[in-house]
């Protein structure tokens, strides 16, 4: 008898056991049956995949990142969320700033989230340095809060977001997510504006390595594919994961991020 496959998620908030267990009940219907695996933090969640402890990881778009520089390029992604399609980076501030553009940030203060958040602090330097800015220009106010879940928890940028309320800070970089919720009044209250939006890039995905094989990674891969939003049950489990339909990969999204990393600097080993 084949196992079920094993996935790995991090537990970045306690919703997350009821999704995987919801996950795990709709496969367990299906010819992909599955299990999961929680982790602390993407190190050790990379760790257990290269390891071969787990067959799939739920990756952020860092992790996928460090995974495929970590294999030289043999891992593959499997799927993501419709909503990994069309992440972005928001830099705002106090309404009535006067920042729009990046520009504008020219001798300003930006505070960034967790130095290991692609969304809000590693693509920002990247954004900015496109616009010609570097350090000397901006200064950078680095809150790194909740280091190992790599932003997902969105405290370090609701950290940001106070530094900027506090003055210590006149902008700040946060994933478009955390900008939504902000905007309908879930996170913190209002008084903030949108003064530069980034290009969409991809974020998470599902990754595997090549000892899946294509014979059990298609049947799983196929079902997830197949879950709808107009089933009740399948919805339940989809809206707590912040989707509507999971979608095919879309890699070309993560080219700004392969190199902020190695314009960065930033290792692929914790």
């Amino acid at each position: 008898m084949t196992r079920p496959l094993l996935v790995g998620a991090v537990a970045y908030t306690p919703n997350v056991v009821p999704i995987w267990e919801g996950m795990r009940d709709y496969f367990a219907d299906g010819p992909a049956e599955m299990d999961f695996v929680l982790f602390s933090n993407y190190g050790r969640q990379v760790e257990a995949l290269l390891d071969g402890a787990i067959d799939i990881a739920w990756n952020t778009n860092l992790a996928w990142v460090r995974t495929v520089q970590r294999t030289g390029g043999a891992c593959r992604a499997l799927a993501m969320r419709d909503t990994d399609t069309v992440f972005r980076t928001v830099f705002v501030a106090r309404a009535g700033s006067a920042l729009g553009g990046l520009e504008k940030l020219r001798g300003k203060r930006l505070a960034l989230g967790s130095k290991d958040s692609a969304q809000a602090a590693i693509l920002p330097v990247y954004y900015l340095r496109r616009a010609g800015l570097g350090e000397d220009d901006v200064e950078l106010v680095r809150i790194n809060s909740d280091v190992g879940k790599h932003g997902d928890t969105g405290r370090s940028e609701l950290d940001a977001l106070r530094a900027v309320l506090e003055d210590r800070a006149d902008a700040a970089a946060i994933g478009g997510n955390t900008w939504d919720a902000i905007g309908a009044g879930e996170l913190m209250p209002g008084g903030f504006e949108a003064v530069w939006t980034s290009p969409p890039y991809s974020h998470c995905n599902f990754t595997a390595l090549p000892a899946l094989s294509d014979e059990r990674a298609r049947p799983w891969v196929e079902q997830l594919l197949a879950m709808d939003w107009d089933n009740p049950g399948h919805r339940r489990i989809l809206e707590l994961e912040g989707l509507r339909r999971w979608v095919p990969p879309q890699l070309d999204g993560y080219a700004s991020l392969f190199e902020a990393v190695r314009e960065q600097g930033i290792p692929a080993r914790w």
